[in-house]
């Protein structure tokens, strides 16, 4: 029997997820149950939001909460390489094999066409996808029009009578029509692959035998399945994970939960506690104990014992289970010296003294000034926004267009903040100083304080988001009407930035 292969595939693109981390410990712990091996592959086929700096976040981060990999991007492999970016030849490869073999072909169809198309299929109450228009076009046609200058993708073939059957090894199969399966794009009009060629291709190449992930991608499945048979190869066996659902059983959401792992960190979560409750998400140990280690997860893992009911991420939760780690696992020593990494330690210090040595008097002073520094999130209420310029409205306006902006914010430093800040205050016709304000309480607690700017690149992005959306949390929510105005106004600041 061969042996047991898993891997998570993070894309580059944002803050490290908790869902991230949920995915690979179960990959993981599969794997290493039954001898196997765990490998993780960066899959970085959208080069516009991709970040160097986004990888080298999310791996920071899983191995902060020891999820460690046999194989990767970091450490190497027989496999490699392990980002997709630096495979794009072997996938143009495999693309131009399936065009040989009449399963995909060149597709010359602009964007306006597409929308087009769209719109009149919703029109017409179909459900949307690619209607095959350029799938009959001879070689010498696609020869042609490429050396007139036309761009084109690669679009797989789709049949659309009968329907696929997906075995996912925790549900019953599911059947899924092939007139409701898209023709995917498989190789974009850049050279590079879409997920769904890349993740099939490096899947085959790095010997994969479990897929698990998300229950997100079955509908994606058949296009998976259809491009193994195309192939030729044995497809892998598929776990599909109930998703991490907020209190209200909705998808897991930065709006509504943090979802970074990044912010627990900062937090003080520890990071057994924040695997730990990963691990109770949808699964249990045999004698119901909710609190083990990744060992002991390992040792008794069985994955047909996942429950599909949609896990609630509750943070009230996980403060329970990491407070029972910290006065239950650890001795005094040991519980300083967390303390000290975490936060109270001279590196973390050195940031804001100088910003603090500029208004004390007295080092009683320091804590006062520099307790949100080491917080989560600050004892504040509405009425503490109150300004004479600002209004309750404006204040919320303020705090929702610069969260949104911060949150595509991929240079945190002062001057880029200042920026986006600036961007928001112009656009309102308000003045800096005035902007700051909601700044200043949101993130500080307190009107009055050290440099504002200086303190959101000392905490993080991460924490400054949760900051601001708690603050946005202690006013009236947005009606659907505001919301969209609101969203109107951002786009239109994006545009005057870009």
């Amino acid at each position: 029997m061969a042996k047991i292969r898993t891997r998570v595939a993070p894309s580059p693109t944002g803050d490290p997820h908790v869902g991230t981390a949920y995915i690979a410990l179960f990959n993981r712990a599969f794997a290493k149950s039954q001898g196997g091996e765990f490998i993780l592959r960066i899959e970085d086929t959208d080069q516009q939001r991709s970040t160097p700096e986004s990888e080298q976040a999310i791996l920071n981060a899983l191995q902060w909460m020891g999820l460690t990999w046999d194989e990767g991007p970091d450490i190497g492999g027989p496999h490699g390489p392990y980002r997709q970016s630096d495979r794009s030849d072997i996938y143009k490869q495999y693309a131009d094999q399936l065009i040989e073999q009449g399963h995909a072909f060149h597709c010359f169809c602009t964007s306006e066409r597409l929308d087009a198309m769209r719109r009149q299929q919703r029109l017409n109450g179909q459900p949307p996808g690619y209607d095959g228009r350029c799938k009959g076009l001879t070689k010498e046609q696609v020869a042609e029009r490429h050396a007139a200058g036309e761009k084109s993708v690669v679009r797989m073939d789709v049949p659309r009578e009968g329907a696929c059957e997906v075995r996912d090894m925790l549900r019953d199969p599911i059947e899924i029509e092939w007139k409701q399966v898209d023709m995917q794009v498989l190789l974009k009009s850049d050279g590079l692959p879409s997920y769904h060629l890349a993740n099939v291709v490096d899947d085959h190449l790095m010997e994969i035998t479990h897929v698990i992930r998300g229950e997100e991608w079955i509908s994606s499945t058949p296009k998976h399945i259809l491009l193994y048979q195309y192939f030729g190869w044995e497809a892998p066996q598929f776990f599909h994970m109930p998703l991490l659902r907020n209190a209200d059983k909705s998808k897991l959401s930065k709006r509504k939960n943090p979802t970074s792992i990044d912010y627990y960190r900062r937090l003080g979560i520890l990071p057994e506690a924040l695997l730990n409750y990963l691990g109770m998400m949808g699964w249990t140990m045999p004698d119901g104990e909710e609190k083990f280690t990744l060992d002991e997860m390992v040792n008794n893992f069985d994955i047909n014992r996942v429950s599909l009911g949609g896990p609630v991420f509750d943070t009230e939760k996980l403060d329970w289970l990491n407070g029972r780690y910290l006065r239950e696992s650890l001795s005094d020593e040991e519980f300083a010296q967390r303390l000290m990494d975490w936060a109270y330690n001279k590196d973390y210090i050195m940031q804001f003294l100088p910003l603090v040595r500029e208004r004390v008097e007295r080092l009683s002073d320091v804590a006062p000034l520099a307790g949100f520094f080491f917080a989560g999130m600050p004892a504040i209420s509405a009425d503490d926004f109150a300004h004479k310029k600002i209004d309750a409205e404006l204040t919320r306006k303020i705090l929702q267009l610069s969260l949104w902006k911060l949150e595509t914010e991929r240079h945190w430093d002062k001057e880029h903040i200042m920026a986006d800040v600036k961007a928001i205050g112009d656009h309102l016709g308000v003045k800096l100083k005035d902007v700051l304000f909601p700044f200043f309480v949101a993130i500080t607690g307190s009107p009055r304080s050290v440099s504002v700017l200086d303190a959101m690149v000392i905490l993080g992005p991460d924490m400054v988001r949760a900051r601001l959306r708690f603050a946005l949390g202690l006013f009236d929510a947005l009606s659907k009407k505001e919301l969209k105005a609101l969203e109107d106004e951002f786009a239109a600041i994006g545009q005057f930035m870009d």
